[in-house]
């Protein structure tokens, strides 16, 4: 997918912002090529998430 915008009811800025979030946290890597931003998920990241998600992962 190369151009996110028409498959979510967001307006491109608002697509930018959420990926700046999510590369600021560390959930996805990005790269610029020339005018294009390329994103992908950072591979440890849906394991990492599956065990802070998993029930009983989190004490009380």
């Amino acid at each position: 997918m190369c151009e996110p915008t028409p498959q979510f009811d967001l307006s491109a800025p608002t697509i930018s912002h959420h990926l700046k979030v999510l590369r600021e946290a560390g959930l996805i890597g990005s790269e610029r090529r020339g005018t294009w931003v390329y994103h992908w998920v950072i591979p440890c990241t849906p394991e990492r998430l599956g065990k802070l998600f998993k029930p009983g992962s989190i004490s009380r």
